[in-house]
């Protein structure tokens, strides 16, 4: 089977529903705010005349890992985190039912996408309907979530919270906007597991596995140079290696915040369970001394200043680094899925509605 899609489906995971039970309510605490936190569940449903293609795949991640996933042979959800093995021991009711309304939103799904069928006159051939759920909890004690679906590798609803409306991305979801929306109950239960059920859950991963998810790991933080045909420079400030998510960085002229010309990428995860991230700033290289990259972390006793240096070079009877620490780090790029849903590639035409 071509790879290509399936291997997207493994990477950009994040979430769908899963109308979870709620655990009781863990004690407010306040180290469960020590930084943000996040649930997302992807549900997919591929439909086609080749039997080659897994129809059904749901994943499940915290904070950016692999926590759990649907085994389609023997109909569960099975953890992949080592702490989620303790939920599971204490609470297998949990899990039993769980699995059974995975299996219950498979149908859901294969009804969904035949209204969508007969809707949009669609081709034959492959179509997929995609839902992500999930929300997020920050330090400060905000909450937030999202529920989008998509259609055949595009965005096509979501749930505006405020309003418990939906929000068709083009024509094509109207039909379905105003069918969901003649019964106010879907939106205010969607709503609701977004706003209880998805944050208790949340909360508790933070209980039962606060030993990974609570966990400090200082950034290794780099300085590169690339010399532009301009005569121009770009100075490269690469911050690797970092847990929890939440890190300050900023390029600094003579002590001041300068954003002027200056470049981010976004936090993005590593396959280790940690962070990385960049960020950029185009300069003269006659003013290149007056500039430093200022990396704060939860991680650190103090804030790093680093500037560029050629590899052993002296400044102030002081050999300058160019790295803060050495660590063995990722070389292997990721892709930014924290703030939007990315749907598989479109396999065939909708038809003469598209």
């Amino acid at each position: 089977m071509a790879g290509g899609w399936w291997l997207k489906v493994c990477l950009w995971t994040h979430l769908s529903q899963i109308s979870f039970t709620p655990f009781p309510p863990p004690p407010p605490t306040s180290w469960l705010f020590s930084g943000s936190h996040s649930l997302r569940i992807f549900y997919t449903l591929v439909m086609g005349s080749s039997q080659d293609v897994p129809h059904y795949i749901v994943v499940a991640y915290v904070d950016d890992q692999l926590a759990a996933h649907f085994d389609s042979h023997t109909r569960r959800m099975l953890p992949q985190m080592a702490w989620l093995h303790n939920m599971k021991e204490e609470d297998s009711h949990f899990w039993d039912l769980t699995s059974r309304r995975v299996s219950t939103t498979e149908r859901r799904f294969k009804t969904d996408l035949a209204i969508l069928h007969s809707y949009h006159n669609s081709s034959k051939g492959f179509h997929s309907w995609q839902r992500v759920i999930g929300c997020d909890l920050r330090k400060d004690g905000h909450r937030s979530g999202v529920y989008q679906y998509g259609y055949d590798g595009e965005d096509f609803i979501s749930l505006d919270q405020k309003t418990l409306t939906w929000t068709a991305v083009d024509i094509r979801a109207q039909v379905t906007k105003r069918r969901w929306e003649a019964e106010p109950f879907i939106a205010q239960s969607r709503n609701n597991f977004l706003e209880m059920e998805c944050i208790e859950l949340l909360q508790n991963c933070m209980v039962y596995g606060k030993d990974y998810l609570l966990r400090k790991e200082p950034p290794v933080v780099k300085v590169t140079r690339r010399i532009q045909y301009s005569g121009m420079e770009t100075l490269v400030c690469q911050v690797y290696g970092f847990y929890p998510k939440e890190m300050d960085a900023t390029w600094r002229k003579d002590g001041e915040v300068w954003e002027q010309d200056t470049f981010r990428g976004g936090v993005l995860p590593n396959s280790d369970g940690t962070y990385h991230a960049w960020l950029s700033i185009e300069i003269d290289p006659n003013e290149r001394d007056r500039y430093r990259c200022y990396v704060d972390h939860a991680g650190l006793p103090e804030p790093l200043i680093l500037a560029w240096a050629e590899p052993g070079k002296r400044m102030g009877g002081k050999r300058v680094a160019a790295v803060w620490k050495q660590k063995c780090i990722p070389c292997i790029p990721c892709k930014d899925y924290t703030n939007r849903l990315e749907f598989l590639p479109r396999k065939t035409p909708i038809g003469e509605h598209d």
